[in-house]
């Protein structure tokens, strides 16, 4: 057993001990590793390598807590409602939603916690260690502290290892860091506060071996990895409330307030002023709670974010939590992850520099699609011989393999570099089959980090040797004396001219590799680093990059004329990161900040930062969630994409948490509120242009219930307070509020997004809903539907009509003024007088239509007549209700037009001052 070993140090930094050092500390051993007996052992004191299920709440508490939402109260207090009265159809229906409103709640949290189950999944099944001398494949859960484990090209990582030995190992990264390309591994010790992406000595659990071989120690199992510490991460992350949820809780429990205090004040009004018995009073004030209960708006708000979530999934956005789809209409920042999202995850070669010529590659990523231009102009490859010998050695001092998938993808086997390198000797014309089938390899030097190049020997069938070497120019430069210009005419090599295209080169962001050639004798078999120690011909410097999406480019510049900053965060190098953000318009002028930057500041500092920062590079998870939460600090509205492990706790957190669906984890698409089909960062400029018309349809229809609502409750409490015949019974409120109002209001779900949607700013999100001009839009409706309802009520009294033809007018009035509201709520500010906004909406059409049926039943089918109290109307009567609507909706299209008027001369007086 370990006595007072290193792995019960949680601060032992394992990346700066040396390989022997680790292993003495972990008393194990090199070449015989543990014993069985050891290991058994170690089982049982660390544990298996897994990561434990996480403390859940029982499915009885998880479900009880959706009833936890002011919605439900309001849809409670609308079912207690209706069963006072009797009406126990409605007060099913009501019930019914709660329960499937609360069902669908319980499913959807049941599926966020399943980002921890795509997460312990990840460790590998099998691996080869080291055990009494011997190899042997285990089970990766049965790995611990001490053990020896082998790897090769292809291995998934089973723990965190401390590499021990390596022979051209290289290893991707991206799940942890970010990075698109694979980082080379060798033993040696690094500083203590060297970033995860710069711990070259270790390997860790989840990542996989891109190239060579090598062996390490296990130094943490289980959640004790970085994969496991991201785990817990996620965890204790807590979920946010969206900004609509936040707005519609303040609006429900001031609506609540005013309701109970309005009926309070009725009650007593009627019972200590008016001297009317308790009980009819206690109904009067059941009717005017009645009237102001919007029982429709939990199940507009439901069908409204469900039809956005289907337009969305035809947008290729795949929406996991209904009210993400709102949120995205109030984003204010998205902050995106780089390799995958916004650029390709597919090195290309975009610049080719020889003696004489600077070269542009065109295309991107690995399909074979693209063309040689010559300061702006194409050329022919075969104009350039120079460029064939360059995609030669490109192909054969090349490891990997590039083929075209079924469905025309093309693939590449092998590091991301040697498979760029491979896309451009097919744009120059080379055949990689017949060049390596011509020139046979004999030997190699795999590439390794301490030598930095590759090299190749081969031979042709004519009798002629050569060697190819590939890797970091300052290295290359060193081993030639010439260089090959146009039409193949070799020079003494210009050093200082190399050095200046390599540092323009690197200067936009590109990575850079050095070419030569030299011919040898065809007698020899093997290579040895004597053979390149000069003698060398300088072919060419090649420049790649990760380029980005030209679709996100697009999309990055359509966020920002909406108003939205796109932030990049990567645990790329700070040069490149800042190359890439140039290229899509991200950070264009500012320095990017880097994670180590990050840890220095405080939450304070921080906040600052990552509002004026729009580069981070080199972030951790704890970068990356710190800055979401810094961004969320400061009353930003944060959605956040990513592909991999490192990012699923920002994607938690963020208001709006994006996966890439086709490249993205598991761990993070579970960790998410959506999911891109297509991986197209521009996808979420779709999301957010149909998320704010999806708030926007919110709005109205809230703007075209409450004046319904409020119009009943001022016709009640008027005649309450004037002592008046009580103009609707509560039976014939409940049928305004369900048959009529829901169903005109149902049609505002399916109205299309305003023109001008994506050229707005993103509204505030601490602004209430109910703002000043809500009020008084609300109050102002409130009265015009109050006016014509009681005055139309008043006057059929007057004229000596039975009470229940004046009741039937004043409903009919409501009803009536409600349909030519709903054409004067498809737009808020907008004019309705146009034949798109008079006639333009199929549905608002329909839902006009079948109100006005039901209508008519309600007025002479005698069925109704005889369950509400209603009576026939002439021809006449008719007419009136019709000029009360259109006294409504003329007023508010007024209205509407002075609001437009002084914006006009607000914005005139703005520019004028400025």
């Amino acid at each position: 057993m370990i006595k007072n070993s290193a792995i019960d140090k949680p601060s032992v930094h394992w990346h700066s001990l040396d390989a022997d050092e680790a292993i003495l500390r972990l008393q194990s051993d090199r070449h015989l590793g543990l014993s069985s007996e050891e290991a058994h052992g170690r089982v049982g004191r660390f544990g298996l390598n897994r990561l434990p299920p996480p403390r859940k709440r029982s499915p009885w508490t998880r479900f009880l807590l959706q009833f936890h939402n002011v919605l439900i109260y309001v849809m409670l207090i609308a079912a207690g409602t209706t069963a006072m009265l009797s009406d126990w159809v409605d007060t099913a229906v009501l019930v019914t939603a709660v329960f499937v409103n609360a069902v669908i709640g319980f499913i959807q949290e049941g599926k966020a916690e399943e980002a921890m189950d795509a997460i312990r999944g990840m460790l590998s099944l099998h691996t080869t260690v080291i055990r009494d001398g011997k190899r042997s494949e285990i089970e990766a859960e049965r790995l611990v502290p001490g053990d020896v484990v082998v790897l090769a090209s292809g291995d998934k990582v089973p723990a965190d290892l401390r590499l021990v030995s390596g022979k051209g190992l290289r290893a991707n990264e991206a799940l942890l860091t970010g990075e698109s390309e694979a980082v080379e591994k060798m033993p040696n010790a690094v500083r203590d506060d060297a970033p995860l992406g710069e711990r070259s000595g270790m390997l860790y659990s989840g990542t996989l071996i891109a190239s060579g071989q090598g062996t390490g120690i296990v130094v943490e199992t289980g959640v004790h990895t970085e994969l496991g510490r991201i785990s817990s991460m996620l965890d204790r992350v807590p979920g946010a409330a969206t900004p609509l949820m936040r707005q519609i809780a303040g609006f429900g429990h001031w609506l609540a307030l005013a309701i109970v205090l309005m009926s309070l004040a009725t009650f007593a009004i009627g019972v200590l002023w008016h001297g009317h018995p308790p009980t009819e009073m206690f109904m009067m004030a059941v009717a005017l709670a009645a009237s102001a209960i919007p029982e429709g708006l939990p199940a507009i708000m439901t069908i409204t974010l469900a039809l956005g979530m289907r337009r969305m999934a035809r947008r290729k956005a795949i929406i996991r939590h209904l009210p993400a789809v709102e949120t995205l209409g109030a984003v204010t920042v998205i902050c995106s992850d780089k390799t995958g999202t916004l650029t390709r995850n597919e090195m290309t070669v975009q610049k080719i520099v020889t003696a004489d010529h600077l070269f542009d590659v065109s295309g991107v990523g690995y399909a074979p699609d693209g063309a040689i231009s010559l300061e702006g102009t194409l050329v022919a490859p075969e104009e350039y011989p120079e460029l064939a010998e360059i995609a030669r050695a490109a192909v054969l001092c090349n490891d990997a393999q590039h083929h075209r998938l079924p469905d025309g993808f093309w693939q590449v086997a092998g590091d991301p570099t040697e498979g760029a390198l491979l896309a451009f000797a097919a744009k120059v014309g080379t055949d990689p089959v017949w060049e390596r089938e011509t020139a046979p390899r004999t030997d190699a030097i795999p590439f390794e980090s301490e030598h930095r190049l590759m090299a190749t020997l081969h031979h042709d069938h004519q009798g002629n040797g050569f060697i190819y070497v590939k890797g970091a120019p300052e290295r290359i430069l060193d081993m030639c004396d010439r260089q090959e210009g146009h039409r193949s005419i070799r020079s003494e090599l210009d050093g200082e001219y190399w050095r200046l295209c390599g540092k323009d080169l690197a200067s936009g962001g590109l990575r850079i590799l050095a070419i030569a050639a030299k011919r040898t004798e065809i007698s020899k078999s093997e290579i040895n680093f004597t053979d390149l120690e000069g003698g060398f011909v300088l072919l060419a410097l090649v420049g790649l990059i990760d380029p980005p999406r030209e679709e996100a480019i697009a999309a990055v510049r359509t966020c920002h004329s909406a108003g939205i900053r796109v932030k990049m965060i990567t645990g790329d190098h700070v040069d490149t990161a800042q190359a890439i953000g140039s290229r899509l318009g991200i950070g264009v002028g500012r320095p990017a900040l880097t994670g180590a930057e990050i840890e220095a500041a405080d939450d304070e500092q921080l906040r600052g930062m990552a509002l004026a920062v729009d580069v981070f590079a080199r972030a951790s998870p704890e970068h990356k969630l710190r800055l979401v939460q810094a961004l969320q600090a400061s009353d930003q509205i944060v959605a956040m994409t990513g592909d991999g492990v490192n990012d699923a706790p920002a994607l938690k957190r963020a208001d709006v948490g994006v996966a890439m669906g086709l490249k993205g984890t598991e761990a993070a698409k579970e960790a998410s509120d959506m999911v891109l089909a297509d991986d197209n960062f521009a996808t979420i400029g779709n999301a957010v242009y149909v998320g704010r018309g999806i708030y926007d349809n919110i709005r109205k229809f809230i703007l075209f219930m409450l004046p319904t609502n409020g119009g009943e409750a001022l016709v009640v409490l008027a005649a309450i307070l004037f002592e008046l015949a009580l103009p609707l019974t509560p039976a014939q409120v409940l049928w305004i509020n369900m048959a009529t109002s829901s169903t005109l209001g149902l049609a505002l779900a399916f109205e299309r997004p305003e023109q001008d949607v994506m050229h707005r700013k993103p509204r505030d999100p601490r602004k209430s809903l109910l703002s000043w001009f809500f009020a008084w839009r609300v109050l102002m409706v409130s009265v015009l539907f109050m006016t014509g309802a009681l005055g139309l009520f008043l006057w059929e009294l007057e004229r000596g009509a039975s009470l229940a033809t004046a009741r039937t007018m004043a409903v009919s009035a409501v009803v009536g003024a409600e349909m030519f509201y709903l054409i004067n709520s498809r737009y808020i500010y907008k004019s309705v007088l146009s034949f798109e906004g008079l006639f333009g909406s199929p549905y608002v059409l329909a839902a006009i239509a079948v109100c006005a049926g039901l209508q008519i039943l309600y007025t002479h089918a005698e069925p109704m007549q005889a369950l509400f109290g209603s009576t026939d109307l002439s021809p006449d009567e008719w007419l009136k209700v019709t000029l009360a609507g259109l006294f409504v909706f003329t007023v508010a299209e007024l209205e509407k037009a002075v609001i437009r008027l002084l914006g006009y001369f607000k914005r005139v007086r703005h520019r004028t001052v400025r």
